[in-house]
């Protein structure tokens, strides 16, 4: 059987990213089409780029470093691969990868990561975000989303088969298309994280630094508590936002190396996680490294963190707060079994979601051949 996988872009090392890779490794004869892809992630990541099909929009300006103004063209951009010569196609998708064409003689499965969360779930506070609630440009920016929304919705019916990423995602997959979706939790790469049962007197945060990942809200609480210290890794347009409202018991160190978030991973007191995300793999990442996490108590988190056992919960993401977490887990924080907090990792590796992966794929192929 030839296969395609399908991802937005493969411009960073993300999760999805990782996941498109370890697809990649259970398949390893496939093709990738993206809309746009750097060379130098596709080394990183461990991808023969001489295998990677790009869209139009990578040949447009700045269409690789500033894809996102050409949200317009996404739905029009991937509907052009022709992928006519495969019996299965595998989009990652999180956007507009699902919305391939493909014939009734193909089977299609959508990884899905999410539906498009700007357009549905996260629309109001992106609008709020990129400060686009009133005005001109806030009009045609509405006007392009619900033109989106609308093509999102008709592409979800040329999938036939939904996996989602977390019982979290599921839950949006049937709200928001109206189809059922099996759970296969993403690979995670437990045996890159280093466990430890020695920890130092410092807290831990690392993301990117948009918005809605709330890291702002993470340092305005660890300024409330003045005699804790914080070490936050991660660049993005925050930034200097964010360096600027922190006290000296925080330290922004920007961007850093693998090897450097492992090892401060590793060390840290606990992990400190505050935003809404569909899965969110770094707090995993974490209890890998045998850390407890402290974690804003919805969406993928309840599924990834035990509450009191594998790190505690925050219902609010306010400063108050994360700052009565970071009370409670100190006052619990001797019960915590670290071994326990790296065997729960563990239920997520790599292994685990290849293996799911393949027999997902190759049972519903199956099923497919016979009913055509």
């Amino acid at each position: 059987m030839k296969i395609a996988i399908v991802q937005e872009w493969i411009i960073s090392v993300g999760g999805s990213d990782k996941v498109v890779k370890a697809i990649l490794d259970v398949f390893p004869e496939a093709d990738i089409y993206t809309l746009v892809a750097k060379k130098e992630i596709c080394d990183e990541l461990g991808i023969n780029y001489n295998k990677v099909s790009t869209s139009i929009i990578q040949n447009l300006p700045f269409g690789v470093s500033k894809h996102r103004m050409y949200l317009p063209l996404f739905p029009y951009a991937v509907e052009q691969f022709d992928l006519r010569e495969y019996d299965i196609v595998i989009s990652s998708s999180h956007a507009v990868a699902k919305g391939v064409l493909t014939k009734a003689t193909q089977l299609h499965i959508s990884y899905c990561h999410s539906p498009i969360r700007y357009c549905w779930d996260m629309y109001q506070e992106y609008l709020i975000e990129a400060n686009l609630t009133k005005g001109i440009k806030s009009f045609f920016t509405r006007l392009v989303l619900h033109s989106i929304r609308k093509w999102d919705v008709l592409s979800s019916n040329r999938v036939d088969y939904f996996i989602s990423n977390s019982n979290n995602v599921k839950k949006r997959i049937k709200k928001t298309y109206r189809r059922e979706a099996t759970t296969i939790y993403p690979n995670i790469d437990i045996d890159g994280f280093k466990y430890s049962d020695k920890k130092e007197d410092f807290y831990l945060t690392c993301s990117r630094l948009v918005g809605y990942k709330k890291v702002g809200t993470i340092v305005e609480a660890f300024n409330l508590m003045p005699n804790k210290t914080l070490i936050v890794i991660g660049d993005g347009p925050d930034f200097k936002k964010i360096q600027k409202i922190a006290n000296s018991n925080i330290k922004l160190l920007g961007y850093q190396s693998f090897e450097i978030l492992r090892d401060y991973m590793q060390r840290a007191r606990a992990f400190v996680f505050a935003a809404n995300e569909d899965f969110g793999m770094i707090p995993l990442e974490s209890q890998a490294s045998g850390t407890p996490v402290i974690a804003y108590g919805v969406g993928g988190s309840l599924e990834t963190v035990i509450n009191g056992e594998t790190g505690v919960y925050f219902y609010e993401q306010s400063p108050v707060a994360i700052k009565k977490a970071v009370e409670y887990f100190e006052q619990i924080e001797k019960s915590l079994d670290y071994q326990k907090i790296r065997k729960h990792a563990e239920k997520f590796s790599e292994e685990r979601f290849k293996r799911e992966m393949k027999s997902f794929v190759e049972n519903k192929y199956q099923e497919f051949i016979t009913e055509v």
